[in-house]
């Protein structure tokens, strides 16, 4: 009988199991080297094969992208083919962590991104598109997770010509060469901090690429210049975790950018100053005397001069000491004066009647005087800026210094005080009859210059704003000497003073000026008086003095320091004479054709190189030509000793014709050495 060998199982069961072993351990390898190699691709993906750019939010022709390796967003068109503005927010949390900030919070909203920073700070963006006015707008939040985090982002200026901010000494056209350590963004006294910003100051910056930066009005804010690399918002470390605001909008040029902006920067209707002060001169009246009755007689000697050397009418303007003074002249006296007066000098007096008087004066009250005792003892205290000395404590007002006195300052958010000040002036005007009133001392901040907490109501800027509200229920006829957030009220804003010479804060910060402060809106101007008034003397360079006058006489009011009959009676006076008739005749209806169309638009009325053809980049820079509307091109010389000056004629599709010899232009021409006389100033007219 057959009988088969039996099957090894055990023998087949072992190889069956080492096999199985063998395996096991062969995709366990795998699964290990699968996962190792994978681990190193998302690394290497990471670190080194990802892309550098990565699209956050995208519109219908910009978009936001978030640069990695040097921690800036940008913002670019579609096609990447022009960068609007870069900015460097790596200051936030710690700036050698690279992070690859791709991870929207907000992705079901595709207008929005937000994101959590190195754990100190959330940041929000929204995306606006507005397609009526083809802008588009970044509204950018950063908030502190922890307290006392330091907000700071910084908008590079490589490739791009910034414009506005505030006034600095030496103000430039753009912004680009302008140097500024971190410090509060609020308009500061030059003169008592010229390293300082000064008026006209708003949160608006324009960039010639057609992108616009508009911060949040009333949260805190430091600013700082780097001189042709960046300038940087930085936020306010405190408890109460104070965010930075800012809205980043562009369009397809820097002239549509701000005609946007315009709007954003102010909702109230723009009404207008008085525009009769345009064809009137201003005077200051230089006397040095301690009595009113002897001001009285200088303001008389003055007008007499005036009169005798053919000059017009004009506004004699004093200063606060002399206001004073005339103001506490005796009543009887100035009656009797009146009264005993002969019918030839009753022409000149009431004198205070009959002449075109400014008066100055300020919210600061010397704390040696009898109204301030007064309000010590009848309990009006809280009519000066003042702290409680305690929780619940009595107000003690806060004294400071003005003019070299120790004074207090009128308390402006208290009705009482605003009424008894209104009260002043109306007594003013009923006793001296003058039409303009220039208020000083509204720049800085009392309370934050002594480290002392300010109200919620005074912080920043709004002792200046709160000044400008007073100033208006004075009247049209009202100058202030810092604007900020006021340029649609009817007021007049007095120019920085500048020094008497040839420098960049001598003559040649005259159109940088006049550029900065009607771009933020400032167009009704007092500049600075012919020659330069910072020093307080007498100019006495006639070359200066004549090429100051030839721009002045384009300004839209003329003001004078030193009276040109110094120089004696030859050129000098009658250039004066002949280019304040010019100025009558010819500029200030000019500026009053532009002054409606800035109501309605906003547009400036004296307006930059680049406003009639906003993508030639040859206009960016021009820092001494300007343009009053669109038809008419000034170009004045700024140089000591030349009579020629190289001159840029912007195309647009039209000509220029000299005013002076009738030569025409085409637009876009460059003129070398352009002759210009010292008796002249170059001033070109648009033809279509």
């Amino acid at each position: 009988m057959w009988n088969p060998s039996p099957i090894p199982e055990v023998t087949w069961d072992t190889g069956l199991k080492e096999m199985n072993e063998t395996w096991k351990g062969a995709i366990a390898c795998l699964g290990v080297a699968v996962f190792f190699v994978m681990t190193i691709g998302i690394i290497y993906w990471q670190v080194v094969d990802q892309p550098n750019k990565n699209w956050i939010l995208r519109g219908t022709f910009s978009g936001l992208i978030w640069e990695r390796k040097t921690h800036s967003l940008l913002i670019q068109t579609l096609t990447e083919d022009k960068t609007y503005v870069e900015i460097d927010v790596g200051n936030v949390g710690n700036p050698d962590i690279e992070i690859p900030f791709v991870r929207n919070l907000c992705w079901l909203n595709k207008t929005e991104f937000c994101y959590t920073w190195d754990s100190v700070a959330e940041v929000k963006i929204s995306l606006e598109v507005n397609e009526d006015t083809e802008t588009e707008c970044y509204s950018m939040t950063w908030a502190p997770v922890h307290c006392h985090v330091e907000l700071k982002d910084c908008f590079s200026m490589a490739n791009i010509s910034w414009y506005g901010g505030a006034s600095v000494r030496g103000q430039t056209w753009p912004i680009n060469d302008q140097n500024a350590t971190m410090q509060p963004f609020v308009v500061s006294d030059l003169k008592d901090n010229p390293s300082g910003f000064g008026s006209a100051l708003e949160r608006y910056f324009l960039g010639s690429s057609g992108v616009t930066v508009l911060v949040s009005p009333d949260i805190p804010l430091q600013l700082g210049l780097d001189s042709r690399q960046q300038f940087c918002l930085q936020s306010l470390p405190s408890m109460e975790r104070l965010p930075l605001q800012y809205t980043v909008c562009v369009a397809h040029n820097v002239k549509a950018a701000h005609q946007e902006a315009v709007q954003q920067l102010s909702e109230h209707s723009r009404e207008l100053p008085n525009m009769k002060a345009l064809r009137l001169p201003f005077w200051k009246l230089l006397a040095k005397v301690d009595s009113g009755p002897k001001v009285e007689r200088e303001m008389r000697t003055f007008s007499n001069r005036l009169k005798r050397h053919q000059l017009g009418e004009g506004v004699i303007n004093l200063n606060e000491h002399s206001t004073t003074l005339i103001s506490d002249m005796d009543h009887d006296y100035l009656n009797s004066r009146k009264r005993g007066m002969s019918k030839r000098l009753t022409r000149d007096l009431p004198l205070v009647k009959l002449l075109n008087i400014s008066i100055t004066m300020s919210p600061f009250l010397g704390v040696d005087t009898t109204q301030f005792h007064t309000s010590l003892i009848d309990g009006t205290e809280a009519y000066w800026l003042s702290l409680p000395s305690a929780p619940q404590g009595q107000l003690i007002p806060v004294m400071s210094q003005w003019r070299g006195k120790f004074c207090v300052k009128l308390n402006i958010t208290n009705p009482g005080a605003v009424s008894w000040f209104l009260d002043r002036v109306g007594a003013l005007q009923a006793h001296l009859g003058m039409e303009y009133i220039m208020l000083e001392g509204g720049e800085g901040n009392l309370f934050e210059e002594q480290a002392l907490r300010p109200p919620q109501a005074l912080g920043g800027d709004k002792y200046i704003s709160l000044l400008a509200d007073l100033a208006t229920r004075i009247g049209d006829s009202t100058i202030m000497t810092a604007g900020t957030r006021s340029s649609y009220k009817p007021l007049f804003v007095r120019m920085t003073p500048l020094q008497s010479d040839w420098s960049p804060m001598g003559l040649k910060a005259i159109i940088p000026n006049l550029l900065h402060h009607t771009l933020l809106g400032y167009n009704f101007l007092i500049p600075d008086a012919v020659g330069g008034s910072l020093s307080g003397d007498l100019v006495t360079d006639e070359e200066l003095f004549i090429r100051w006058l030839e721009i002045a006489a384009f300004l839209p009011v003329m003001s004078f320091h030193t009276p040109p009959w110094i120089f004696g009676e030859g050129q000098v006076l009658n250039l004066t004479r002949n280019y304040l008739t010019r100025h009558q005749r010819d500029v200030a209806p000019l500026i009053e054709k532009y002054a409606e169309e800035w109501q309605v638009t906003g547009n400036p009325i004296y307006r930059p190189m680049w406003w009639l053809n906003p993508t030639d980049s040859m206009t960016f820079t021009i820092n001494d030509q300007f343009l009053i509307g669109d038809e008419v091109l000034v170009a004045p010389v700024v140089e000591k000793g030349a009579v020629q000056r190289d001159i840029y004629l912007p195309d647009g599709g039209f000509q220029w014709q000299d005013n002076q010899n009738a030569r025409v232009f085409d637009g876009g021409t460059f003129l070398h050495d352009y002759p210009v006389p010292l008796t002249e100033v170059a001033v070109f007219l648009r033809r279509s």
